[in-house]
């Protein structure tokens, strides 16, 4: 991804990173085991930091990995972080360890992407949700953001589109925000143009796999049958598929302190049924 630079100096860049993180020259100053006046004089460029407080600030402002490689080359010092690509025999660990996480969530879908959410690996229970996606979405390199909101992709099947784009849409601001990448930046601006299909949000009266409703969706056509579906612990997505509205509520996990660019920009989403009714389907379809 390419880093969008905001002005020339390593002083104005790292003024900007705190700014962003509304945090105040003094507040920062104490982190980092610093004076305000020092970081003052480093954000009017009357003083250039050692590379030591370059990294010092950008871990305590949470710059992002490829970002405080970007701030050293500025300060005039060398990439401090590695950027092995995934393929390399060195992440092979990795991969490896990755790949049994995967399986071990089968039959519940599961997948790995990228910074620019490039799906890297998936299991077998996405295999399944993608099952009747056009197939110029499943062309590599397949990206999870496409997959979901273009209207010849999952788009149509989710029954709660516009919660779950909205929320999409929110955090890929949040990450742009985050790594002020252009690439990202245009892939936002590509899914947020993509017009909603008619009949999405139509959680009104959907089905759940064999119930009355899932997680937090309406009491369907089982209406006077049973109990009210609870209140969502998590906001659900509701997706048809064979026939089904199966629900799901997804979790993301990232490498904790990550010392290479590549590791620090994965992301591994899980999607755990939120009703009973989608766990046994799942099981069925693999039994």
């Amino acid at each position: 991804m390419t880093t969008v630079a905001l002005d020339t100096g390593v002083g104005p860049l790292l003024r900007s990173w705190r700014e962003q993180r509304r945090i105040s020259q003094l507040e920062l100053a104490l982190r980092a085991d610093s004076s305000a006046r020092h970081i003052s004089f480093i954000e009017t460029g009357r003083s250039r930091p050692s590379e030591d407080m370059v990294l010092r600030l950008a871990e305590h402002l949470d710059i992002p990995v490829r970002e405080r490689n970007a701030l050293l080359v500025v300060a005039g010092y060398a990439p401090r972080y590695a950027q092995t690509a995934l393929d390399d025999p060195a992440l092979g660990a990795l991969r490896e360890g990755m790949e049994r996480l995967l399986q071990g969530y089968d039959p519940y879908p599961a997948l790995v992407v990228d910074g620019m959410y490039n799906v890297v690996a998936a299991n077998r229970g996405i295999a399944m949700l993608l099952e009747g996606v056009a197939g110029h979405l499943l062309a590599p390199p397949l990206n999870a953001m496409r997959l979901t909101l273009h209207p010849e992709g999952l788009a149509p099947r989710i029954r709660n589109l516009r919660e779950w784009r909205a929320d999409l849409l929110a955090q890929m601001e949040r990450q742009i925000a985050l790594a002020r990448s252009a690439e990202l930046r245009e892939l936002y601006e590509e899914v947020a143009g993509y017009p909603a299909p008619e009949g999405s949000d139509r959680a009104e009266g959907a089905r759940t796999a064999g119930s009355g409703g899932g997680a937090g969706s309406p009491v369907g056509e089982n209406a006077g049958a049973g109990p009210a579906s609870p209140l969502p612990f998590a906001l659900p997505l509701h997706i048809e598929h064979g026939g089904q509205v199966l629900s799901f509520v997804s979790s993301i996990a990232t490498f904790n302190t990550p010392m290479d660019v590549t590791v620090a920009e994965l992301a591994i989403e899980t999607f755990l049924p939120a009703d009973r009714a989608t766990a046994d389907h799942l099981r069925s379809l693999t039994s």
